[in-house]
């Protein structure tokens, strides 16, 4: 796990209180709480069907596009309450996702990472090249398309796609960086070189990862929640979980494998 040296005092840049959310009948979550500190890594642990995936669509206002989804609660993003902004685009451009499969737009490679600057305005040719770049850098991808950019991201390997959707989330030059199971499609070595990746991008924004695996949470979280059966079971420092430090036996039981 990296630790990063900051005031554990000031604001959260995300603050979550009595978050419920619904499917119709189904109750997906139920009266989370929490809080997402600045420039940290945190990490969403627990089985399927805890409600990780539902956590991230509410912080990303998804419901609007989930008919079903009814959101309660609050949450404050940078101080501001999510469930008022009107103004969805605005708030997508400081938030950016990375969904579990690769989801590559059919478009180049450039296209894909250059569309939401378009979308902000911009058109200098040579500024795009630089965004282009350097988020393709900062995804760990730049050397293996730079000869290439104007074939179909589609075409990509799978690890590759997935890093494209991560330099097309930093297009946006987001504040926070949610990721949904970003390994499922991925080989074990650009895991790895996904999660290098993640540690650096850390000193530059806030990112909460969701993920099935917990040796990849200890890796990489400052804290991490346990969620199970739509309720946050506990909060706390990483390596304190994975260190004894546990005070639900329900953590204990998922980090050592005995149910999942």
């Amino acid at each position: 796990m990296v630790t990063a040296g900051r005031d554990d005092a000031a604001a959260p840049l995300l603050s979550v209180r009595g978050l419920s959310i619904r499917y119709g009948d189904k109750v997906a979550l139920q009266g989370v709480d929490l809080d997402v500190r600045k420039h940290e890594i945190f990490g969403l642990i627990g089985p399927a069907n805890a409600g990780k995936t539902s956590f991230l669509r509410a912080l990303n206002r998804m419901d609007e596009f989930v008919p079903a989804m009814q959101v309660d609660g609050t949450i404050l993003f940078a101080g501001r309450d999510v469930r008022t902004i009107r103004n969805l685009y605005a708030l997508r451009r400081h938030i950016g996702v990375v969904f579990p499969l690769p989801v590559g737009l059919p478009l180049s490679i450039y296209d894909n990472v250059a569309l939401a600057p378009r979308l902000r305005g911009l058109r200098n040719q040579a500024e795009l090249d630089v965004i282009v770049e350097r988020c393709l850098r900062r995804a760990a991808l730049w050397d293996e398309v730079k000869d290439r950019l104007k074939n179909l991201g589609s075409l990509l390997s799978g690890g590759q796609q997935q890093r494209l959707t991560i330099a097309r989330a930093l297009s946006q030059d987001p504040e926070l960086l949610l990721l949904d199971e970003f390994s499922i499609a991925v080989d074990p070595v650009t895991t790895m070189r996904i999660e290098e990746v993640l540690k650096e991008l850390r000193h530059e924004l806030t990112i909460v990862l969701v993920t099935n695996l917990v040796q990849q949470a200890r890796r990489l979280a400052d804290r991490t929640a346990f969620f199970l059966g739509g309720r946050c079971v506990e909060i706390a420092a990483t390596e304190e979980l994975f260190s004894g430090g546990a005070k639900e036996q329900r953590t204990v039981d998922y980090l050592e494998g005995r149910f999942g």
